[in-house]
């Protein structure tokens, strides 16, 4: 077993020191190209590349990541995106709590939880497609 990894990692080794230019740098190539495993964004396509691509520029446009917390208050209220005029929100009161309260949050004013008081307030939202 440890001469079959052994054996393995000089072929490794021996493939890179064969990769090296005359000068003895290592030439950069894509392993895709050299017949080894592409990359996720070799391979990526369709909504799995759209993602992708709007996460390097910083962008959510699914809704993928979690929401960036608020405060709570009335006037820094926890942002909820909605493609319609309402949403269901759940809160978890405390950090402790093994309940969640769940209610409806609609468009305009901010709403507050009916047990902690957190507010949150409905933003529209287009989807990205």
């Amino acid at each position: 077993m440890a001469s079959r990894l052994l054996r393995g990692a000089g072929a490794l080794a021996a493939q890179a020191l064969r990769a090296c230019g005359p000068s003895g740098v290592a030439a950069v190539r894509s392993m895709a190209s050299g017949g080894g495993v592409p990359t996720d964004d070799e391979q990526a396509t369709g909504l799995e590349r759209e993602v992708m691509l709007a996460a390097r520029k910083g962008l959510d446009p699914y809704n993928i990541l979690p929401p960036k917390g608020a405060s709570g208050t009335k006037e820094d209220p926890n942002l909820v995106p909605s493609v319609t005029n309402k949403r269901i929100v759940g809160c978890i009161c405390e950090e402790d709590n093994t309940s969640v309260v769940w209610f409806w949050l609609h468009e305009g004013e901010a709403q507050r939880c009916p047990r902690c008081g957190a507010h949150y307030k409905l933003v529209p939202h287009r989807l990205a497609h």
